[in-house]
């Protein structure tokens, strides 16, 4: 029976027969192999969550050689909906020998037939990291001061679908940084603070048409987001704002083949303290580079990928992109501009949810990521 855009059924399980007469051949062996060679399946029509556990050594130039767990769950809001994409949560968490640790949870949840999303992430952290400066002067040519930075993340959005497709929503961001050891780089910071607390509204508009958000192979993603955050409602001595624009598209090449292509920009008001500066590097865009050698109040990067399935739950990928840092667009120049490129190698811990393993370079660096889920 068809319930507007949605098929209900039931479903009668077979009685059990054997291969012989059922005229198929036996059942796999549920073995330690064949859970990591074959096919994963989607079983969110079975449960009320598919949740499943991954813990495996990680090394990232932020945190030295450390250990990283990882847990997915998959869900559906509503079980009888075979259209919707199901919903998505990760937990992920981290500690290393340098004395980093960090843990969270983050994710999208899709409600009355993806009319309506959910989307969240809560982060808590302690790094001991190294700091250059800010711009792209200090971080290639000034020495690194060590400091370590904890850090409490909370974002979180309401969307509703007003278009096919097309969303708008609020959200609310909420931030707060601390610096221990920060005589080491206060010098390269003139006036400004060893800790921080911001928190602020905004509005998100949403283009997305993409089949899977955690490992999209069709479809693009287009999302504007402006987030003000008001003197009062923090620390910091004046209002502020972000805007951040992300577009995304992915299209099948052949069988197993996806071409990805991302453009990220973020922009930050006069005034952003510079905790809240953005950053270049990390585990999503400019893979290889460390997080925060580069920064300043704006951020433009590009990237495209080609991803590929190999052989039963491995894939590999390939990527190249570029990126730059820039106090204002008055200040842009494109000599400035990073190169990035890597390659990557994928097992799909759940169905159509990966654990991705890049190596990333750049301009005289390098870089191992350990994370789960496609970078965009």
């Amino acid at each position: 029976m068809h319930d507007g855009d949605t098929i209900r059924y039931t479903y009668t399980p077979l009685p059990a027969a054997s291969a012989k007469t059922a005229g198929t051949r036996p059942a796999r062996k549920d073995n330690f192999w064949n859970r990591i060679f074959y096919g994963n399946v989607d079983r969110t029509f079975e449960k009320k969550i598919d949740f499943s556990f991954i813990g495996a050594p990680s090394y990232t130039k932020e945190s030295s050689l450390g250990l990283g767990l990882l847990a997915s769950g998959l869900y559906r809001v509503d079980r009888t909906d075979s259209i919707t994409p199901p919903s998505d949560v990760s937990l992920f968490g981290s500690v290393s020998l340098s004395g980093f640790y960090m843990f969270g949870v983050s994710g999208n949840t899709l409600f009355n037939h993806n009319r309506s999303r959910v989307i969240y992430e809560v982060a808590f952290a302690s790094k001991p990291l190294d700091f250059w400066g800010i711009g792209y002067d200090a971080g290639r040519f000034n020495p690194a001061q060590r400091y370590i930075r904890k850090q409490v993340r909370f974002d979180a959005g309401y969307l509703h679908e007003i278009l096919k497709h097309t969303y708008i929503g609020a959200s609310l961001h909420l931030a707060y940084m601390r610096a221990k050891d920060f005589d080491r780089i206060a010098p390269l910071l003139g006036d400004q603070r060893s800790h921080y607390l911001a928190s602020g509204l905004g509005v998100t508009l949403q283009y997305d048409s993409r089949d899977f958000i955690p490992n999209p192979q069709s479809g693009c993603y287009l999302m504007i987001k402006e987030i003000v955050y008001p003197e009062w409602t923090g620390t910091c001595e004046t209002t502020l704002s972000k805007t951040t624009i992300t577009a995304d598209y992915y299209q099948r090449l052949w069988s197993g083949g996806v071409l990805a292509a991302d453009l990220f920009g973020e922009f930050n008001s006069h005034g952003v303290p510079w905790c809240m500066m953005a950053e270049l590097g990390g585990g999503y865009r400019m893979r290889g580079y460390y997080q925060g050698r580069y920064i300043d109040n704006n951020i433009l990067t590009f990237q495209l990928e080609y991803r590929q399935h190999i052989w039963r739950r491995f894939g590999g990928v390939l990527w190249g992109g570029a990126g730059n840092v820039f106090p204002s667009f008055g200040s842009f120049r494109w000599k400035q501009t990073l190169p990035n490129y890597g390659i990557g190698l994928r097992w799909e811990f759940k169905h159509r949810v990966n654990v991705r393993i890049d190596y990333g370079f750049g301009r005289k660096t390098s870089g191992v990521v350990f994370n789960i889920n496609e970078a965009f």
